[in-house]
């Protein structure tokens, strides 16, 4: 064996040697536990979303609502036209809405229903206009009353499948938008350039994003007893339409901050069953409960850090595109968390009170809803379509 010791030969030298190599070093260690909570992060997201479709969804969202939104704001865009402000806001918010409703896995199908859908808008916002200023004077309810129409619009055109549940919706976005924007008579061309804007920056993403989408639909519900879709149909329409009239009469007797929001709640917790709408009504409030606040806690950065409050917005808007289809609560509250300081930081609400009604005006429209939804839906249990 000469001077070389043999591999069962064990000496204090060779011991010691062999723990120095066996032990982890502190880099090591580092890399384990920062590998392990990367492991366990990811291994979430794959599993709330396998295959990363609702990822990819959710940047999609926030593509086409930051395009729309820099095109809009282009110096050298439609100079001169009569309420050219407006063209980002309503351009971003009717390319958002278009892309959370479109939901087909090949591109010419996605880009067809994205140009219908922003059309749609587009048709919401010209309602608006032109209903707005007929329901504007003394005696008369104000613009207001007009998102009466997007609101049995959203309900009814749910018997019509997906395509025709985002026309809907798209109908009621676009007069919000429009109402909220303030836009007259003298805007209609401004809203055909946004329009055009909107297609654009909700078409180039999705074709971008290729077939890497695949989309979650929500759960089919079912059809209560004795009833047909078309009187299902019906039904939610007119719900979403009695609440958005009784918070437009209380809006005149009270004077809510902004009834705009509490009829957009009462209008999106409606579901086909009361057991449903009950279930959307204390999802929306919980987690527009817990949206709010988190957005107002980050308002004080909002000036001075400006990219730190949209790349929180952006995340926000991923988590609400992950949840959407099957967590609606995680969802309210990931959009009232976005709402609240993208609103803030664009300029478009500097008050903290009025931030604020966001909470409580959805508490509102909640529980009009759902008390429409006793009043117009029977009691009758659930049956599978």
């Amino acid at each position: 064996m000469g001077y070389f010791p043999s591999r069962f030969t064990s000496t204090p030298c060779t011991r010691l040697c062999r723990r120095a190599l066996s032990a982890p070093s502190d880099d090591d260690a580092v890399r384990s536990v920062h590998g392990f909570s990367f492991s366990a992060v990811t291994a979430w997201l794959d599993r709330v979303d396998p295959g990363t479709h609702r990822r990819i969804k959710g940047l999609r969202l926030v593509s086409a609502y930051a395009v729309a939104w820099m095109l809009g704001a282009l110096p050298g865009l439609a100079p001169g036209l009569h309420g050219r402000a407006a063209i980002p806001v309503l351009a971003a918010g009717i390319a958002l809405w278009a892309s959370v409703s479109e939901a087909r896995i090949k591109r010419a199908d996605s880009s067809r229903d994205l140009l219908v859908l922003v059309a749609a808008g587009m048709v919401g916002a010209v309602l608006m206009i032109l209903l707005g200023s007929l329901l504007t004077g003394p005696d008369l309810p104000g613009p207001e009353a007009a998102l009466l129409i997007g609101a049995f619009a959203v309900g009814y055109m749910r018997r019509y499948g997906v395509l025709g549940a985002g026309i809907g919706s798209q109908i009621f976005m676009g007069q919000l938008y429009a109402f909220t924007a303030g836009v007259k008579l003298d805007d209609l061309p401004m809203v055909a350039v946004a329009g055009l804007v909107a297609m654009v920056a909700a078409v180039v993403p999705r074709v971008l994003s290729g077939p890497a989408e695949h989309p979650a639909l929500a759960r089919e519900e079912p059809i209560p007893a004795g009833l047909t879709p078309q009187s299902v149909a019906v039904r939610m329409g007119l719900q979403g339409a009695a609440s958005a009239l009784v918070i437009v009469l209380l809006s005149d007797a009270v004077r809510l901050q902004e009834s705009a929001w509490a009829i957009t709640a009462c209008t999106y917790v409606i579901a086909g069953s009361r057991a449903s709408t009950l279930l959307r009504v204390r999802r929306r409030i919980l987690g527009t409960a817990v949206g709010v606040p988190l957005g107002l806690a980050l308002l004080p950065v909002a000036t001075d850090l400006p990219v730190l409050v949209f790349a929180a917005a952006a995340v926000a808007m991923v988590i609400y595109a992950m949840a959407l289809p099957e967590r609606y609560d995680i969802a309210c509250g990931a959009y009232a968390f976005a709402l609240i300081i993208t609103l803030y930081a664009t300029g478009q609400a500097s008050s903290i009170g009025l931030l604020l009604s966001r909470g409580w005006e959805t508490l509102i429209g909640g529980a009009l809803g759902l008390l429409a939804a006793l009043a117009f839906m029977p009691r009758r249990e659930a049956v599978p379509p």
